[in-house]
Formats: structure tokens, C-alpha cells, sequence
């Protein structure tokens, strides 16, 4: 049985995958020995998940008869093995950054397993994509021009292939992206310029609802037929990223969502803005719930991008990152700070649990592997988790958190599916601490288990 810290009454204990619970469940003393050889926090990775995300959602894409080019968002985490699962997987890669794109070049990725959609590319950025023959999405007329401006002069060299990002209706206010008068502009100075070649259009919404997706593919279908009336011959249609993932049971979830009150946190605010992490659908429902949505000429979207001969393009990062990761913490001290109230430092710090940086929580229950058996009847405590900075705000949980055994120096707190946007994002080298170790969890030739570099 898995201890959990929790708010009593209302867990939210982690959903997990028979890879982690079986290391958590029947290896406790393996996983303590792992922390003491690679230090605290270790993030373990297990690079299968994702390939089986990859296979869910293709699985769906197939059974609908819709051409589609999945690309795992790179952003997501650091994570080289990821990336090399992914392509492994028939997977493309989406980079956003020079340096991403070069990881993915290392690990193999040609130009055609490749789509950049990062909005702030640099002139270099851009040089390296046009001479790996990647797709790039434009988000402006700014950056096009800055993109013809780092094509090659030789008009042998082959054309660059361009999206270009539309900014729907209902972003109205987002910085990202373009509306439909800058389309047209941009459609006037491609058709001049021999060395781009238009494959389609972009868009990436907040948010993880498929009915907004499904508007704007209504809205971008418009654009497509306009393309086309212009001489162009549009190929896909790229719907960004916003997959959900699951991490908690929904029903559970909702309930303690219903049940949140100010006094449950340290610092008496319940958080603005959560991500949703009891979700109805899994990914693979959400898309196919899309696909059979509606467009405003009455086909299905599955039915309307077969017929008009359109590839379906997506860059999923936490839905494809889902289930593949745990970030493991050893805790250095308990401290009382008054009656029933205490403070739990780890060895780490809140930058490889981020949530509470953007005025959030990681609504997943930790679970606490004891480093020794604990007498019986040893009384709770109550406890929020604190790192090992000298920053007042280094708090990986403000929850209030119950756990059912006195947590001691020496034990483990593991959070659950922490690929998605959790682990590294914010991860330095404050007060000159080392990197976290980020490992592979793998069998040897025995079946036993075994850690690989993540590389």
C-alpha cells in the first residue's frame, strides 16, 4: 500500500502505470539506492510511455482514415531519450529554440521529421532550419521577412516548406500568431518567392478543450479554400498542441475541486488558475472527439480533411510526455513550527516541482517511501514541503498535506508524471547545487531493473 500526503478526506493520489507503481510498490529499497548513488532530486524516466502515447493517438488517426504528422513538443522537458523515443516511435520533433533543434539533428531527426513553431526565432535559428529543409512556422510578417532574408541566394538550393500561423478568432488578444489580413499579405509575398513553398496553416490555442480546436479548423478551412483560389496548393493543417493528460482520477478530482477552501493552503489563497489534472478524456478520446466534430458545412473534420486530401498536423508535448516520468526528493527535516503544523524540507528545491512559481499547485497527492518500518501507531502529521533555498517562496506544495506516518531525514517523496512541463522547466544550479540526475529506468539481461544515461 503507497502512503500518501493528502488533505484528509480528499486524496488525490496519483494515477500510475505498471512500470512506476511496480518500483514503487515492490522496490522500495532498489529506488532507496538509486537516490543514495545519484543524488536528490533524480528524475526517472521511462521513454516506452511515451511511444505508447505516440501509438494511442495514431491509432485513432488510422481508424479515421486522416493523414497526420505527430510531432512530440520538445519543450516539454529536457529529456533526450524522450526525444529519441519519439522519432523511434515515427514521430516528428517540434523545436523552438536553436538548441533544440540541434538535439534533435543529433539524435537523428531529418528536415522532414521536423517542424520549428517557436515565435522568437533568431536569425541563426532560422538558417539552421532553412539548411536542414525543416518546416517553419511563420507567426508574422515580420518574421517572414526575416526568414527570406536568411535564404540562400543559390535559388538551386532546395524550397524552404512554410505554415503559416493563423491567429483565430477567439484569441483575439493573444500575441501569437496572425489574423487573416496578414495571411493575405504574407500569401502575396510567398507567391513572389521562388525559394518558400506554402504546406499550410498553424494554430495553437490555450486551453485543452477540443471544441475550440474544432472552431478554428471551421475558421482555417476558409483560409485553406482561399490558398487554394490563389494558386496554392495547401497540404496540412496544423492544430498545435493542448492534448490533455491524466493524472488523477476526474471523479476524484472534481470532488476535491468542489471541496477546496482557503485554510487547506499555508497561505490561505486557493490558486487562481489550475491546470486540469483530473481529466474526463484521455488524448486519444479527445481526438477522436474532434474528429467526428461538425464544421459548419455539415461534414466531419475527419470527413472534411480526407476529402480536401489535408494532412492533420499536432505537436503534443505533456499529452505524449504523459506517464513518463517521476521526480524522486529525499527529505532532509521535519520542523515543527507549531501545534500540527510543520514544515518538511527535501533535498531540492521547488524548480523541479514548479507549480508554485505561477501562483499554482501540483494537485497530485506525493507518496512517501520510508527509508525504515515505522512503529505501529505512529501518529500523523500535517505538513507543507519546503526546498533547501534560502528563498521564503521555495515551496514545492502550499497544500496543507497529511501523511499517515512521521516522514524522517532519510526518506523519499515521489511525484508522479512529471515530464509534462514539471521537472526541469525551471531547474538551475542555485546555491551551485549540481543538475538533477534525469535516468532511464530499464531491465537488464536478467529482468532486473536498471537505470540507463538519459541521453
Amino acid at each position: 500500500m503507497l502512503l500518501h500526503g493528502h488533505k484528509p478526506g480528499a486524496c488525490l493520489p496519483p494515477l500510475l502505470r505498471s512500470g512506476a507503481l511496480a518500483l514503487l510498490t515492490e522496490n522500495g529499497a532498489l529506488l532507496h539506492g538509486w537516490i543514495a548513488h545519484h543524488g536528490s532530486p533524480t528524475h526517472l524516466i521511462w521513454p516506452e510511455e511515451l511511444q505508447s502515447n505516440i501509438a494511442s493517438l495514431k491509432c485513432v488517426l488510422q481508424d479515421s482514415g486522416v493523414a497526420h504528422a505527430i510531432y512530440y513538443g520538445a519543450k516539454a522537458n529536457k529529456s533526450s531519450a524522450l526525444l529519441a523515443a519519439a522519432l523511434g516511435a515515427g514521430a516528428g520533433i517540434d523545436v523552438s529554440s536553436l538548441y533544440e533543434l540541434r538535439e534533435a539533428r543529433r539524435l537523428g531527426a531529418n528536415g522532414a521529421q521536423i517542424v520549428a513553431t517557436g515565435p522568437a526565432k533568431t536569425v541563426a535559428f532560422h538558417r539552421e532550419l532553412i539548411a536542414a529543409n525543416a518546416l517553419v512556422s511563420v507567426d508574422s510578417p515580420e518574421e517572414l521577412d526575416d526568414l527570406i532574408g536568411s535564404l540562400p541566394s543559390d535559388e538551386r538550393e532546395p524550397v524552404c516548406p512554410v505554415l503559416l500561423r493563423l491567429r483565430p478568432h477567439s484569441q483575439a488578444q493573444s500575441r501569437f500568431g496572425m489574423p487573416a489580413a496578414a495571411i493575405r499579405r504574407c500569401l502575396a509575398r510567398i507567391a513572389d518567392e521562388r525559394r518558400l513553398r506554402l504546406d499550410g496553416l498553424h494554430f495553437h490555442l490555450g486551453g485543452y478543450d477540443w471544441p475550440s480546436r474544432a472552431q478554428a479548423i471551421d475558421e482555417v478551412a476558409g483560409q485553406i479554400g482561399e490558398c487554394r483560389a490563389r494558386g496554392f496548393s495547401p497540404r496540412m493543417i496544423d492544430i498545435g498542441g493542448g492534448l490533455p493528460a491524466q493524472y488523477v482520477d476526474h471523479d476524484v478530482y472534481q470532488a476535491h475541486l468542489a471541496a477546496q477552501a482557503p485554510e487547506d493552503y499555508r497561505t490561505r489563497e486557493v490558486p487562481a488558475s489550475l491546470y486540469p489534472y483530473g481529466g474526463r478524456l484521455s488524448a486519444a478520446t479527445w481526438l477522436r472527439c474532434l474528429l467526428r466534430a461538425p464544421l459548419a458545412d455539415g461534414r466531419s473534420i475527419a470527413d472534411y480533411l480526407t476529402d480536401e486530401g489535408l494532412v492533420l498536423a499536432m505537436e503534443p508535448g505533456r499529452a505524449l510526455a504523459d506517464h513518463a516520468a517521476l521526480s524522486v526528493f529525499r527529505v532532509t527535516r521535519v520542523k515543527a513550527l507549531a501545534c500540527d503544523a510543520h514544515v518538511l524540507f527535501v533535498e531540492g528545491s521547488s524548480f523541479s516541482a514548479c507549480e508554485t512559481w505561477f501562483r499554482s499547485e501540483f494537485l497530485v497527492d506525493p507518496i512517501l517511501i520510508p527509508r525504515d518500518a515505522r512503529p505501529a501507531g505512529a501518529p500523523p502529521i500535517r505538513a507543507y514541503l519546503a526546498g533547501h533555498s534560502c528563498l521564503d517562496d521555495d515551496v514545492l506544495s502550499n497544500r496543507w498535506l497529511t501523511f499517515p506516518v512521521a516522514p524522517q531525514a532519510g526518506d523519499l517523496l515521489v511525484y508522479a508524471n512529471t515530464a509534462g512541463y514539471q521537472m526541469d522547466l525551471l531547474e538551475n544550479q542555485f546555491h551551485r547545487h549540481p543538475m538533477p540526475n534525469r535516468l532511464c529506468v530499464a531491465q537488464d539481461g536478467k529482468g532486473q531493473l536498471t537505470l540507463i544515461p538519459d541521453t
